[in-house]
């Protein structure tokens, strides 16, 4: 499903952020890309979704080589994939319902399919009950579902988290990843980008470690070792 072969990234002719990256990721898995900051992850997970390209290398998802994808061709390839971030990006004037039906809203899908779809969602995520409620008014952790509520509307074959966890205490970092957890048993392949070694351990699945832009490591059903 996605293959980087032999990628580099460099800033600026001399920073080299990513360096002969070789990896493959099946469908279906639940991958942990893990590391300080300044590791890399960010920018591996940039590559794939396109918004940088690689200095060398070829990044590869399903039919699609991203570095060589027309601009026309990204809105056909973001449709099948979901992105979680570390703050939550939720629009503050709509409701938990307006935020994840906006994603539909602006890729056409009509009001029908709308008011079907998105309480269907968020009753996966365990916030049917809050759809109305706005950003304001709900905790950190039910920003962070919403969000991923949002991601997952368009059901796409995967979901990229960047550091989803980072701005939540344990119990709600717990609560997110069993959820993660749950929509990667439901078939979607999750790549989970972070530097908390709890939750990465507590998961037990594929890790993949960096250090300065290097894959040091890669262990199924891993633990994350800190280096």
């Amino acid at each position: 499903m996605i293959a980087f072969q032999n990628v580099s990234k460099v800033y600026g002719g001399n920073r080299t952020v990513l360096e002969e990256i070789n990896l493959k990721i099946k469908p279906g898995e639940f991958v942990s890309i893990v590391g300080k900051s300044a590791a890399g992850k960010t920018t591996l997970l940039k590559l794939l979704i396109g918004e940088e390209k690689p200095t060398k290398g070829r990044v590869i998802f399903g039919s699609y080589e991203i570095n060589k994808l027309n601009p026309k061709d990204f809105p056909s390839l973001r449709r099948q994939m979901g992105i979680v971030f570390q703050d939550f990006k939720l629009l503050p004037t709509k409701s938990a319902f307006e935020n994840v039906a906006f994603a539909l809203e602006v890729d056409g899908h009509p009001q029908e399919e709308i008011e079907e779809l998105v309480p269907q969602v968020l009753d996966i995520v365990g916030l049917k009950e809050r759809q109305h409620n706005f950003p304001d008014e709900l905790s950190g952790g039910e920003k962070q579902r919403v969000a991923i509520a949002r991601a997952m509307v368009h059901n796409p074959s995967i979901l990229i988290a960047d550091e989803p966890t980072g701005n939540l205490d344990k119990i709600n970092t717990d609560e997110i990843m069993k959820l993660l957890v749950k929509i990667n048993t439901l078939g979607t392949t999750v790549i989970l980008a972070t530097h908390n070694d709890h939750i990465v351990n507590a998961i037990g699945k594929r890790v993949v470690s960096m250090v300065d832009g290097r894959i040091v490591r890669d262990e199924e059903k891993g633990k994350y070792i800190i280096a």
